[in-house]
């Protein structure tokens, strides 16, 4: 359901909830970026109990699992939307992720395959409905809605620092089993502070199954009848057209937990002020980033839409693939630097990680709040799982992509992401104008009036 937050009370700053769902999605995500960080180093270590694959065979069940991860929130999505609602989908995907990051712990191929699908099932109840709910918070119109998002995109990268620092920090380091193990251990954390007090801070959003009224119905000169009218048909198109080009985004951005961490671990030099940093350590930088770097452009987009000036949806998101391939031509200058028997020096990396965060918060939760507008009420869980198709085909790509780099190196996988992630950009650039005209006005916001005992419009950011 819908937010049953009154106006009044919805425009003096965000509603409690919307702290309740950042810190239910901080300790998800520490499961999951934790796990995610130790994956490849465990299926191609060969020294302290790993199974001892290939990179390319590691990358492609990287790549495998990952894609899964974002394909089954289209089922948890129709689920949620027909039957169970919102809220009961999160804590069943929640229970399913722990006895799944468990199951990774305890020895064995077989039970690490049946651990992966819990967590793969689990996923898909637990992140489209998550996020749908964030959405359901505001009502329409509401100019802080992008903002909001961007906020919880911080709890997201909170959630990855603490992942990538215990269950990296562990696993690297005392043993793979209590890497994996302590990711349960987060994830446990998230289920038990979401039924403590979503009662309490949701009210009646994600309660109960998505409400379905009479359908919109239109004839046409053959005498068919469709369930949606032509402007929610265009609605749904510009959802679809901008998840193709988000593709080209995330098998760029993907790359960090598959290529770019077997290269840094292999292929950087990762030794500061005496002491080697671990492989894991080298994602947190780009969550480092999130956090300090998100409240910026959280006040930069209510800003702009306090005064009428907001860029435009799909403007945003081609600026995010442009900044993932200036990301990647850093990853050119460390690949040319470390070719032969040289390493790169760990600059390289971490500017690279700057461009892709930047690139990641012009699209990634404007994305999720693009969905949360312009998808129709009755299917907004469901199109919140298209939207994350796209990051399952592209996580299968970037693990297709990565594994070449044994055939092809490193610096031709690294061009082509320049090239793919530049020119999708400049592409979704000159099509902008025409899906806004197809959102039909969803993604409009309307200013937040000035309070004069909480800084005016720009408290709409905070």
């Amino acid at each position: 359901m819908q937010s049953t937050v009154a106006a009044g009370e919805a425009r003096k700053g965000h509603p409690p909830g919307l702290y309740l769902l950042f810190a239910t999605e901080m300790w998800e995500r520490m499961s999951y970026y934790g796990m995610r960080g130790l994956l490849v180093l465990f299926l191609t270590d060969k020294v302290r109990g790993g199974f001892g694959w290939s990179a390319a065979d590691a990358l492609g069940l990287y790549g495998t699992y990952t894609g899964l991860v974002y394909l089954t929130p289209i089922l948890g999505g129709y689920i949620a939307d027909r039957y169970i609602g919102q809220r009961k989908a999160v804590l069943l995907g929640g229970v399913l992720m722990i006895i799944g990051h468990l199951l990774l712990a305890l020895p064995g191929v077989s039970i690490f395959y049946a651990g992966l699908g819990f967590l793969i099932i689990g996923n898909g109840f637990f992140k489209p409905n998550i996020s749908t709910m964030v959405g359901g918070l505001y009502p329409a119109g509401d100019g802080r809605r992008d903002g909001a998002f961007t906020i919880f995109y911080m709890g997201i990268n909170l959630g990855a620092v603490l992942g990538n620092f215990i269950c990296g920090t562990l696993g690297e380091r005392v043993g793979w089993h209590w890497g994996f193990g302590s990711a349960g251990v987060g994830m446990a954390l998230g289920v038990i502070i979401f039924m403590a007090f979503s009662r309490r801070l949701l009210g009646n959003v994600g309660l109960e199954p998505a409400p379905r009224p009479p359908p919109s119905v239109t004839a046409t000169s053959d005498g068919k009848r469709h369930t949606f009218s032509r402007e929610e048909w265009d609605r749904i198109i510009v959802i679809f057209i901008i998840a193709l080009f988000v593709v080209a985004f995330w098998t760029g951005f993907e790359q960090a937990g598959g290529l770019m961490n077997l290269y840094t671990d292999q292929k950087v030099d990762r030794v500061m002020f005496g002491w080697e940093v671990p492989t894991t350590w080298f994602q947190n930088f780009n969550s480092f980033f999130i956090v300090g770097l998100a409240p910026l452009f959280a006040m930069l987009w209510g800003a702009l839409a306090a005064r009428g000036k907001d860029l435009s949806i799909p403007v945003k998101m081609s600026l995010g693939l442009i900044c993932v391939a200036v990301g990647f031509a850093f990853m050119l200058g460390a690949s040319k630097e470390s070719a032969g028997d040289g390493k790169a020096a760990a600059w390289w990396v971490i500017m690279a990680y700057l461009f892709h965060t930047m690139g990641e918060l012009c699209l990634s939760p404007v994305g999720l709040s693009m969905v949360s507008k312009v998808a129709p009420q009755r299917v907004t869980s469901a199109m919140m799982g298209v939207w994350f198709l796209a990051n399952a085909v592209a996580n299968k790509l970037s693990g297709v992509l990565g594994g070449y780099s044994e055939k092809m190196g490193e610096f031709s996988v690294f061009l082509t992401i320049v090239i793919g992630a530049g020119l999708a950009g400049v592409i979704l650039l000159f099509l902008a104008p025409m899906l806004k005209r197809m959102m039909h006005g969803t993604d409009e916001v309307t200013p937040v009036p000035a309070d004069p005992q909480h800084g005016g419009a720009a408290h709409a950011a905070t």
